[in-house]
């Protein structure tokens, strides 16, 4: 993907712990660049969707000037909306995370 739009991979780092937490590091600089994070949201989610929460993060405190997600696929996609009482809209929830978490 990065060829074909003609420019480069970041370099960086994603260290899983024993207990499966998981750690980002932005190993270059990003002060003032527009990023994109592109990260599908399939099979394994739930972690999938906290990953790239955390990326999003460690690239606004690292000051990029903008944050954008890709998700080409996005499981929680499928509940966007109320159809029954008393449940969730995971997909606008999952959305609302996204924005917080600096896109």
């Amino acid at each position: 993907m990065c060829k074909y739009l003609g420019s480069e991979l970041g370099d960086s780092e994603v260290i899983t712990f024993s207990d499966g937490n998981i750690f980002i590091r932005i190993k270059e600089t990003v002060r003032n660049k527009d990023v994109y994070v592109v990260q599908p949201i399939g099979m394994n989610p739930n972690n999938e969707f906290v990953e790239i929460l955390f990326w999003m993060d460690a690239l606004k405190r690292a000051s990029a000037n903008s944050v954008t997600a890709v998700i080409p696929y996005f499981s929680y996609a499928k509940g966007d909306k109320k159809d029954e009482p008393r449940v969730s809209i995971r997909a606008r929830v999952c959305a609302e995370c996204i924005e917080l978490a600096g896109a």
